[in-house]
């Protein structure tokens, strides 16, 4: 049923009004906004609904029917999502799959052209996308924007491959989003006159205020590991034209969780407006992006949510095109089944791949830092035993191996400070960007064990310690599970709370782990071909 009526406080943003009023809505659209009075504090709140401008839902483990299932709950009715992920491993069947199982819920979902498939030369990918590849998908109209634009050392140095992407969006009319962590003065100003024109990966109020004088709009984003709210929040009133919010990457439990909702909470809080705070948290992705979201207008679909507040953001109900999707926190959509795709040609590792010769010298060792997605170089004199060097969990130095997950390989190794096992290991198929195999551990056998379970499943995440391997498989490209997203997310869960038993601080020691394989974030990360530094883009050897 996509018509109907309902009699609450109408907030409208721009005009920064709040009154009580019947909306109606019939075919979807709504019909009337008739006002009956002032604010009635007794009365529930209905508001645009919430977008979040940029994620990779794949990162959520789940499908996008499933993603859409839990999203709608919080009052999110559309996403702006990068496929870039499964683009990685599957490229354009990849971003078919993502699109054809988004048609399949009402929930609405903008895909973009993945712009760095792969995102580095660095690494070994399932796929590359070039320009005839993104042309086809912006000539049939299968995505609506070029999705963050990472390599920007290739758009500062005028690369003709990336400099074609970035023509070949502006072609087709669409907008393009940019990825440059760090970037300021004239490198950030050349970085948007290439028509790039905006940024989710500040870290700090300067940064991101450069960024928004060289023309960018900025994504404030707090994600499973990265969360940048604290430090970015006073954008909000000082440019509630240029914010959005975003997920960029939310893990399952997370999002049953919470999703945009807790970021207008968490504004209002602070003390933001309410109608600056829902600008950035619905409106401004529909101007910026040009999406047929409704914005709660007269002759605009019925996109919005009902809430019982204006702090709390407590979601009553959700409607995207005048269809109840949600109410009281229980999802209306229905759970799809999903077929599985994959490309997966790993082979099993052995406890010999991963011995490290020693040789006398000082180590470069990858420093992690919870919430953060950059890295630090550090360097440690090793701990060595039988002439080889070995982890040492008493000074939280750990092995990392990253496993090529497309061909036979021996794997590539380095070691890391931060993630705090005191014993066993984690190993995930999800290791941005080109989603290789990435295992962490406190010796080479427990990381072994990790890393062959996910190969033998063909991708998933895993926990290995004295009590055995625990398993949450994701048969979907490595990336996602087929089933029903309150179970991967419990499955999830578990995974997580055996991950902090064996000594992890990390608030997300998966998410973490994930990304120490994204090596356009400085300063070291560790791709399936070496150790790489991304301040200078090259490689770097593990001994000093």
């Amino acid at each position: 049923m996509n018509h109907g009526k309902l009699i609450a406080n109408i907030v409208q943003p721009l005009e920064r009004e709040i009154f009580l009023a019947e909306v109606c809505w019939q075919n979807g659209h709504i019909i009337a906004i008739n006002k009956r009075g002032d604010e009635n504090s007794c009365s529930t709140y209905v508001i645009p609904g919430f977008i979040d401008a940029h994620v990779h839902i794949e990162s959520s483990m789940l499908t996008p029917c499933e993603f859409a299932r839990i999203a709608c709950r919080h009052g999110t009715v559309a996403t702006v999502s990068d496929p870039h992920e499964i683009a990685n491993v599957l490229g354009l069947e990849g971003i078919a799959f993502m699109v054809d199982n988004a048609r399949l819920t009402p929930f609405q979902i903008f895909f973009g052209a993945p712009s760095c498939v792969p995102a580095t030369p660095f690494e070994t990918a399932g796929a590359r996308l070039e320009s005839e590849q993104l042309e086809f998908v912006f000539k049939n109209k299968i995505t609506s924007y070029l999705s963050e634009m990472m390599n920007y050392p290739a758009v500062l140095n005028n690369d003709p491959d990336m400099l074609a992407k970035l023509e070949l969006a502006k072609r087709y009319g669409c907008p393009i989003d940019g990825h440059a962590p760090g970037l300021t003065g004239e490198d950030v100003r050349r970085y948007a006159e290439a028509g790039i024109s905006t940024d989710h990966e500040c870290s700090s109020l300067t940064e991101a205020k450069a960024k928004v004088a060289a023309g960018l709009s900025i994504l404030i984003r707090e994600g499973s590991a990265a969360r940048n709210f604290e430090e970015l929040h006073p954008l909000i009133s000082q440019y509630p034209d240029k914010v959005m919010f975003c997920s960029d990457d939310k893990h399952p439990d997370d999002l049953v969780a919470g999703h945009i909702n807790l970021l207008a909470a968490r504004a209002v809080a602070k003390g933001h407006s309410v109608f600056d705070v829902l600008r950035c948290a619905c409106l401004n992705p529909i101007r910026h992006y040009g999406l047929p979201v409704g914005q709660l207008k007269v002759g605009d679909r019925m996109d919005a949510v009902e809430v019982e507040n204006l702090k709390s953001f407590a979601p009553v109900s959700t409607w995207i095109a005048g269809q109840k999707v949600a109410q009281q926190s229980i999802s209306l959509l229905a759970s799809i089944k999903t077929m599985p795709v994959n490309r997966f040609n790993a082979r099993s590792i052995t406890i010999s791949d991963l011995d490290v010769g020693a040789s006398g010298q000082k180590i470069r060792v990858i420093k992690a830092v919870d919430g953060e997605l950059f890295t630090y170089e550090v360097f440690h004199s090793p701990k060595v035993d039988d002439r080889k060097i070995v982890p040492d969990p008493e000074r939280d130095i750990l092995l990392l191996a990253v496993v090529n997950r497309y061909k036979p390989a021996k794997p590539s190794l380095a070691f890391i400070e931060g993630f705090g096992l005191r014993q066993g290991a984690l190993a995930s198929s999800v290791a941005h960007d080109s989603h290789n195999i990435i295992a962490v551990g406190t010796n080479a056998e427990f990381v072994c064990h990790a890393a062959n379970k996910i190969i033998a499943a063909q991708g998933g995440i895993a926990v290995a310690n004295e009590q055995g391997v625990e398993l949450l498989p994701l048969p979907i490209a490595g990336l996602m599970s087929d089933g029903d997203g309150d179970a991967v997310a419990a499955r999830y869960a578990e995974l997580d709370n055996i991950a902090k038993q064996m000594g992890s601080l990390l608030r997300a020691p998966f998410m973490t782990l994930s990304f120490m394989a994204l090596l356009v974030i400085p300063d070291l990360k560790l791709s399936d071909q070496g150790l790489f530094d991304g301040r200078t883009f090259t490689f770097t050897s593990l001994k000093v």
